[in-house]
């Protein structure tokens, strides 16, 4: 494993450790994922995946982004990723925007990957949001000011769309 693959693992590692007991995959599927059995991972991982399991996705999306068990697929990754990031999963969020500043699986986009950046820095845990901001300050280095406000202003729509969401779903079901 390259340098940096084994650092985008140690950080999904923990994100997906620091993440509520009931968010993250439970049984084989992740003990696979931790131990190396890719193979065996994305064998388990897929059906959770495929039914929305937010860190499933995300973890399944990561192992398409290196070819870890799986072909490697950007596009099958940014797609895992754009499933769970959308679902509010702060790890997919992260890896969709760095996957729009590379342009692997999409075309490169630095004000949508500001935009999923900052979305995943402000969910992140408590460990994760320092470098999520660092990486998301690099990425604002390569943008207009405008482009910066852009991906804000995408940024807090999608926040508001969800809060929207969220009471909507809490006032349908008598909350």
């Amino acid at each position: 494993m390259t340098r940096q693959a084994t650092a985008a693992f140690a950080i999904l590692a923990l994100a997906l450790s620091t993440a509520p007991s009931g968010a993250r995959p439970k049984g084989d599927g992740w003990a696979a994922l931790a131990h190396g059995d890719y193979v065996r991972a994305a064998a388990l991982l897929a059906p959770m995946a495929q039914r929305g399991h937010p860190r499933a996705m995300t973890a399944l999306g990561y192992m398409y982004d290196n070819g870890f068990g799986v072909p490697q697929s950007y596009e099958a990754a940014v797609e895992l990723y754009a499933g769970a990031a959308e679902r509010g999963d702060p790890t997919a969020q992260h890896h969709l925007g760095l996957s729009y500043d590379k342009g692997h699986g999409v075309c490169r986009d630095h004000v949508l990957a500001y935009k999923w950046l900052s979305l995943a820095a402000a969910a992140a845990p408590v460990p994760l949001r320092e470098p999520y901001l660092r990486i998301r300050d690099a990425v604002a280095l390569k943008m207009s000011p405008d482009q910066i406000v852009d991906g804000q202003r995408l940024a807090l729509e999608w926040r508001q769309t969800q809060t929207t969401r969220v009471g909507a779903a809490a006032s349908d079901s008598g909350l």
